[in-house]
């Protein structure tokens, strides 16, 4: 009850500039939501196939990398901070009125390039700036923003209609990886504005560069390795499910109807936005270990399910909410154990960060180039064989753990670390 009652009162402090950094993601939500839907018009109004059309995907991604890095110029002042927002809010509105006019899909990829470095500066940006304001309480108020806002962008908008037998809802492709950050080891408020560090937007080479990585052991640089990879993988399922699904339940052998098929993505952000509501309380009773496991496991199961059960759309729409569950608090989880096997010696923020972010690039890339080479069958086999993929990365990063030797001084000092924050905090 008082830790509730912190936040609450937290949140009552900050309720209006919390509110405007919550807005802008709704701009975030709209890129985010916009492409799945519409894959099939946007390849009737470039002419284009699908693998071509995937690029468009890559590119949004890629740059939404790029402008994550971008961000962090801005994270000095608040002034600065608060026109890039503007800026990139408002560069998102003007590629969606040129979007109608883009029949070239090199054209349609350069715009969403646009809209995805628009997309990067607002997740860091904003991000950040929670960070600022709540510190050691942030991760509650950095889980709901970019879910939420999918989901009611999903359930209330319609875009282009060159295919007029088509009125296709807004899909989803996802993001989730990098609105999660773990609480700051330090109080950033006893630091000076520049020196303050914000969790998840580290450098990665000055990251690599520190002294504590100099005589490592090699278990060190696997469980980073292996824990990126299984981020690659369970991230770019996301991406890739959530782009695609559409797309797979309109075709042979489901040949769902176009208005029904809509809400599979809904459905699937929306048990991804349950899944990490419930997970807040399930992590305060179980390992971090434990819950990446169940996740990865439950993605393997469920997409077997889906492959055996493929031409029944009742188990479609089970397998999608089941999927949304599983997957969205793995990224959290993954780095919690990540981050605790390493007794926060690492940089594993930033390289699992680096890896969802890659991951949901090229999988979309290539699922989609199978998908029109294979048929839809495909795309479920797909599924299967990038969640066994993550379900052995991980058996490998458990092995890793075991035998990676232990820093026994690391958690008396973490510990001493978190009561002087609280105390802190207190005065």
């Amino acid at each position: 009850m008082g830790c509730d009652g912190r936040v609450s009162g937290l949140l009552r402090r900050n309720l209006q500039p919390t509110l405007t950094y919550w807005s802008v993601f709704f701009s975030f939500g709209l890129c985010i939501a916009f492409l799945g839907p519409t894959l099939l018009d946007l390849r009737c109004q470039t002419h284009s196939s699908l693998p071509q059309i995937s690029w468009v995907f890559f590119s949004q991604q890629l740059c939404l990398l790029l402008g994550s890095a971008l961000g962090g110029v801005f994270k000095r002042t608040l002034a600065q901070s608060l026109w890039a927002l503007f800026t990139s809010s408002l560069a998102i509105s003007l590629v969606f009125a040129v979007i109608p006019f883009c029949h070239d899909v090199t054209v349609l990829a350069s715009v969403m390039a646009l809209a995805g470095l628009a997309m990067g500066c607002i997740d860091t940006v904003a991000n950040m700036q929670l960070v600022r304001m709540y510190q050691k309480d942030s991760a509650v108020f950095l889980q709901l923003p970019v879910p939420m806002a999918v989901l009611m962008l999903l359930s209330k908008e319609r875009l282009l209609t060159c295919c007029p037998q088509r009125r296709p809802l807004l899909l989803s492709a996802d993001e989730l990886a990098l609105e999660t950050q773990p609480p700051e080891k330090e109080d950033a408020s006893s630091l000076p504005p520049k020196f303050q560090s914000h969790p998840g937007h580290e450098d990665l080479f000055s990251c690599c560069q520190r002294k504590n990585l100099r005589g490592a052991p090699y278990s060190f640089f696997a469980i980073h390795i292996t824990a990126a990879l299984v981020l690659f993988m369970t991230d770019g399922l996301t991406g890739a499910y959530s782009a695609f699904v559409y797309s797979y339940a309109v075709e042979k052998p489901l040949s769902v109807g176009h208005k029904v098929a809509g809400y599979l993505p809904s459905l699937f952000w929306g048990f991804i936005t349950l899944g990490r509501l419930l997970s807040i309380p399930i992590s305060s009773r179980m390992k971090p270990a434990t819950m990446v496991f169940i996740n990865v496991v439950g993605v393997v199961v469920t997409f077997l399910v889906l492959l055996i059960f493929s031409y029944n759309v009742v188990f479609l729409f089970v397998g999608t909410a089941s999927l949304g569950l599983f997957l969205s608090s793995t990224f959290p989880s993954m780095l919690a154990y990540t981050e605790d096997s390493l007794q926060y010696k690492g940089c594993a923020t930033t390289v699992l960060v680096t890896g969802a972010g890659v991951g949901e690039m090229v999988l979309q890339m290539l699922v989609g180039s199978i998908f029109q080479a294979q048929g839809s069958y495909s795309f479920l086999v797909c599924g299967v064989i990038f969640g066994c993929l993550a379900f052995t990365f991980y058996i490998l990063l458990l092995f890793f753990h075991r035998m990676h030797p232990g820093l026994p001084s690391a958690p008396t000092q973490d510990r001493s670390i978190a009561m002087e924050n609280s105390e802190s905090y207190q005065r």
